[in-house]
């Protein structure tokens, strides 16, 4: 990435629009990440034969080497002769994988090798190679075992950018958090303030008194709550709001702790308290959330569906998109998170061999497909790739751009629902 140093840290003197670009690189790469992390840890070893190598930049990728040959002497100890086999094939792969390299890419690299054959005598080895880490990979590590290692990508996954989030009025208090495109809520809380309305004959000078006296005992239970649960978050900053004016009190009052006082951005009107009334709450916040990816996003967004209902230069659907990249028109593709298509090449008695693109779900609950030459079945004659992969893989090296969508948001749930892709336009076809 150009915008990064030798270290993989982002250049200072990077302008609004590089940091953004970097940003968004980022985020994809660390949906590609998640998808690792989420493949991987699924797989399990018969025995102590999965591998897992983390190599961070600057190491001697020929030391390395040598350090792997050494560890193929050791695995000579294991008792088991088809584990230490597999172990001793699982270190060749990896081997053979790095001998490609003259040094170690800017954050380092990792690989994870081994059988994970469900099929016992039947070995199945495979390799996992890493390169485009979002984060320096700062420890060296070699280990073998049932699992692989993924505890330090799993921290490389984790939201930088949190912001808390607080909604209420008078009757209730929601508190939560912005962590990348998901909110989440953390606490809600029930008042007993009393009504304005002057019950039991009671003067309305005391029963001010008395519901200002409520509401102050509120305020510092919401408080107390939020320092709790929001001190042990590094938190980018702060956003209050909610219906009438108590939360005003909240925001100018001493009732929080200085280290979440001081990240108060702004305090916004919302309509509603509540998990509704925090997603309301940074709806009403992009002026004030400009820099974060949710708000990114929703711009995104907006601007294909304002284009779409305008009949502007955007298409959508995964035939019109595949079109489009065939075409060189896309500018940018846009792709959901959870876009979950694959393609399959598939084969025929008849000797037909045909490549079809479809819904994972459709073609795992009935991997035989009819031939288009004979109508006889099709088998598949090779693993089905992941559709996403390629599309974007397409796009890149046309020069567009590509943004992942995220499922967490409003509007990422409405593009999800108008098939999870689409295509921005250089020029109108078709």
């Amino acid at each position: 990435m150009a915008n990064v140093d030798e270290s993989g840290a982002q250049k200072p003197n990077m302008t609004k629009a590089e940091a953004t670009e970097a940003k968004v690189g980022d985020e994809k790469n660390k949906y590609k990440l998640k998808k690792l992390i989420d493949e991987l840890g699924k797989m399990r070893g018969r025995h102590t034969e999965l591998v897992s190598v983390y190599i961070p930049a600057g190491y001697s990728i020929t030391d390395v080497i040598g350090q792997l040959k050494d560890e193929q002497g050791t695995s000579s100890n294991i008792k088991s002769k088809a584990t230490r086999k597999n172990v001793t094939d699982a270190l060749e792969k990896i081997i053979q994988y790095l001998k490609k390299y003259d040094r170690t890419p800017p954050n380092g690299l990792v690989i994870f090798a081994g059988n994970i054959s469900e099929d016992e005598g039947k070995p199945k080895i495979e390799l996992f190679p890493y390169t485009d880490l979002v984060e320096p990979i700062k420890t060296k590590l070699y280990w073998c075992d049932q699992t692989f290692v993924l505890e330090p990508l799993k921290a490389m996954v984790v939201e930088h950018d949190v912001y808390a989030l607080i909604v209420m009025d008078a009757r209730e208090a929601s508190i939560g958090l912005l962590s990348g495109k998901s909110i989440k809520t953390l606490k809600n809380l029930d008042s007993t303030v009393p009504s304005k309305t002057v019950k039991g004959g009671m003067s309305q000078g005391r029963y001010d008194r008395l519901r200002e006296d409520a509401i102050n005992e509120f305020l510092n239970e919401i408080g107390d709550t939020a320092n709790e649960l929001l001190l042990k978050h590094e938190l980018k900053g702060l956003i209050i709001g909610g219906p009438g004016p108590v939360k005003e009190k909240l925001a100018k009052g001493k009732y929080l702790n200085y280290m979440i006082a001081n990240k108060l951005l702004g305090v916004k009107d919302t309509g509603y308290t509540g998990e509704f009334g925090l997603r309301e709450l940074v709806e009403r916040s992009e002026d004030l959330l400009v820099d974060s990816m949710v708000a990114r996003e929703r711009a995104i967004v907006t601007k294909f569906l304002t284009a779409l209902e305008k009949n502007g230069n955007v298409t959508y659907g995964i035939n019109e998109v595949k079109q489009a990249l065939d075409s060189g028109a896309v500018d940018t593709l846009l792709i959901s998170e959870g876009f979950d298509w694959v393609r399959v090449k598939l084969n025929c008695q008849c000797g037909n061999e045909e490549t079809k693109d479809m819904k994972r779900s459709v073609f795992h609950a009935k991997k035989e497909q009819k031939c288009d030459k004979c109508g006889g079945w099709m088998k598949p004659c090779e693993e089905e790739m992941n559709l996403m992969d390629a599309l974007i893989e397409k796009a890149e090296k046309m020069g567009a751009k590509v943004e992942m969508i995220s499922t967490e948001t409003p509007e990422g749930g409405q593009f999800k629902e108008l098939g999870g892709v689409a295509a921005m336009l250089r020029y109108k076809i078709g």
